[in-house]
């Protein structure tokens, strides 16, 4: 376990989502550990390695020492990492294996074009944006509606049906809903504000049996003045994902800046489904 000090110095270094405690931890439903430093995340017979070391400054050497503590420490039967680069010896035990970019925002290095301005403010006359700390049956039919709709990832679905134990159990979650005058949700956003030097988008869906359109032009600006409101300069946007979902990160002035590879590694005698290999993608 972590001490309070512990996680407080780990939300002031950190630079990806996976180094925030209570978000991991409460998606995985993981016990979060400190091996010199990288984050970890275990239970029962997994485990989740952060490979992106605290200080910032990653080698396969270091990591490769790691991952022997951590194998050694905790004996999982599956391991799922995360991180810049995959150590050599976890390769060898690779059952899959998935490569994208992290994307971020830079504000004060971003100007907002004066078209996304002109969509959000269209859109403004038709919704209006509630926060909101919890997720309601509105939210729930908004996230029913789109995994019935979209094709996507495992891991992907499992981080939405995730939010309804996520986000009310966390302090750091914040919800920005965009409601039609009929009291319709035509949208929500999760973005999380634990980190000290940036906010996190987690996820975003859009309803199109209440469709308005640019409703998610809209919550992207209200991300932006959330995000500066708190004093961060910088919205993590999490991966690229998949074309469409580049191409808006990238509207909006998001660029790459940090490679990303997962791998899950199996070491026991018999492979088993677990659900956890679902949750931890796409953050």
């Amino acid at each position: 376990m972590l001490t309070t000090e512990e996680e407080r110095n780990i939300l002031d270094q950190a630079y990806v989502p996976e180094h925030i405690v209570s978000l991991m931890a409460l998606i995985s439903k993981g016990e979060p550990f400190l091996i010199e430093d990288h984050l970890i995340f275990a239970k029962d017979n997994w485990l989740i390695l952060v490979g992106y070391p605290l200080d910032g400054k990653f080698s396969k050497e270091r990591c490769e020492k790691i991952v022997k503590q951590a194998l050694k420490k905790f004996r999982p039967e599956y391991l799922w990492f995360v991180g810049p680069e995959i150590p050599s010896s976890l390769l060898v035990k690779c059952q899959e294996r998935e490569t994208d970019q992290y994307y971020r925002l830079d504000l004060e290095k971003t100007k907002i074009k004066p078209s996304l301005q002109r969509m959000a403010d269209k859109a403004s006359k038709e919704l209006s944006v509630a926060k909101s700390h919890s997720i309601s049956k509105e939210h729930e039919a908004l996230i029913s509606e789109l995994l019935k709709r979209e094709k996507l990832p495992p891991r992907v679905r499992e981080l939405y049906r995730a939010m309804p134990d996520y986000v009310p159990k966390s302090s750091s979650a914040c919800m920005l809903n965009a409601w039609d005058k009929r009291g319709k949700l035509c949208a929500f956003y999760v973005v999380e504000l634990g980190a000290k030097h940036f906010s996190t988008y987690v996820l975003g869906s859009h309803s199109k049996k209440h469709y308005v359109p640019h409703a998610s032009d809209l919550l992207f600006l209200e991300m932006i003045k959330l995000t500066r409101e708190q004093g961060r300069p910088i919205i993590h946007l999490g991966l690229g994902v998949n074309e469409g979902i580049r191409r808006f990160k990238e509207k909006w002035g998001g660029v790459p800046f940090l490679n990303y590879e997962f791998a899950e590694c199996f070491y026991g005698a018999k492979k088993a489904f677990s659900q956890i290999h679902n949750l931890i993608e796409k953050l």
